[in-house]
């Protein structure tokens, strides 16, 4: 991937290789100064002067005699055997508690990603006075296939491929308010009650659907079985969380953004009934609700695409979706989606004058 701006330094020298030290030798042996050597091998004579002092051994004459002279093979072998010593050490004698606990979160049935792991250890009082290692240790760790954990194990391993955003396609069709109408504030996740949907689908005919809804702000997640794919079967889900929040609705789900299927044509009224405003990402574009297709990325680590999705039971992808919950995130300081989205809640209602409910609405 092209790096702009970067801070990384190249180095503005190399290290001397066997040629160069062949050279050395000769011209050190036919008496040449160090900066003639320097010069002619387009070095510094402090190079040099170093390189000589450092092949340099002593030698037994026929007579038992001593005397120095430079070796360009000891040179080198000095050379190669600290460059072996350098770079940092590893540290798994010295944490092997925690490389354990991290396999362990790693290889669960839904395993922890490895920043969730050292972010939860470093605020878990059980974990402060004990050896860690950082995140891109871990994952060093890893690629050099030093634990039982694969890249392939991962959660979801981050990589960063930003959508362009400069060249959209035509809408073929206006759903409603362009996602350009919404306000700044749901843009920078400043005021909670912003979501974003959509469906994730098993086998493309005939099958059931999960509907997917990500609160911006807190990135609490809410998943609901539906029978199909169409209009009909969102306002159901609408309806639904209508009954639960009560008059409340408009404060909890105060927009929602969605991209431009079929199944949400009839969001916009559906929504304006409710108090609640709808806006449609550009085609093409689902960069434009990057929490919620994020969270079906995790989702799909669980559902793979083709498993038809009818097979499901509402438990199992309720469990998913207190997982996901449930899960310590390092975008909200390593505080669980829950943690966040209650805390949202609890002020709505204290405003209100009110108490809060179930809010877990399955929908079947």
């Amino acid at each position: 991937m092209a790096q702009y701006n970067c801070t990384t330094k190249y180095r503005s020298f190399k290290h001397l290789d066997e040629i160069e030290r062949g050279k050395i030798a000769a011209l050190h042996k036919e008496g040449k100064s160090m900066r003639y050597i320097a010069k002619q091998l387009g070095r510094a004579p402090s190079t040099i002067s170093r390189e000589i002092k450092r092949g340099t051994v002593t030698q037994l004459k026929s007579d038992l005699s001593a005397y120095e002279a430079y070796f360009p093979e000891a040179g080198q072998a000095i050379y190669e055997k600290k460059r072996k010593n350098c770079g940092a050490k590893l540290k798994l004698s010295f944490v092997k508690d925690f490389i354990r606990f991290a396999e362990e979160k790693m290889l669960e049935k839904k395993p922890w990603s490895p920043d969730s792991i050292v972010g939860y250890c470093k605020k878990d009082a059980d974990w402060e006075n004990k050896p860690m290692v950082c995140t891109k240790t871990l994952y060093n760790y890893i690629d050099r296939g030093l634990l039982k954990v694969r890249n392939i194990d991962l959660l979801l391993k981050p990589r960063l491929k930003p959508g362009d955003k400069t060249k959209r396609r035509e809408a073929k069709r206006i759903m409603g308010k362009s996602i350009d109408l919404r306000p700044k504030e749901v843009e920078t996740r400043e005021e909670f009650g912003h979501w974003e949907i959509d469906t994730v689908v098993g086998k493309r005919s005939n099958d059931a659907v999960l509907l997917t809804m990500t609160e911006r702000k807190t990135r609490y997640e809410l998943i609901f079985l539906l029978d199909s794919k169409d209009s009909e079967a969102v306002k159901r889900v609408f309806m639904e969380l209508k009954n639960s929040y009560g008059e409340l609705f408009g404060e909890v789900f105060r927009s929602v953004t969605a991209d431009n299927g079929s199944e949400f044509s009839e969001l916009s009224s559906i929504l304006g009934s409710l108090r609640s405003e709808a806006y449609f990402a550009h085609p093409y574009s689902s960069w434009e609700r990057a929490s919620n297709e994020r969270q079906n990325g995790i989702i799909r680590r669980f559902i793979p695409k083709g498993k038809a999705i009818r097979g499901i039971s509402l438990s199992e992808v309720k469990d998913i979706e207190r997982w996901i919950n449930q899960y310590p995130r390092k975008i909200l300081s390593y505080r669980t989606a829950e943690e966040y989205f209650y805390e949202e809640l609890l002020k709505i209602y204290k405003e209100k004058g009110k108490e809060p409910g179930e809010q877990h609405v399955q929908v079947g």
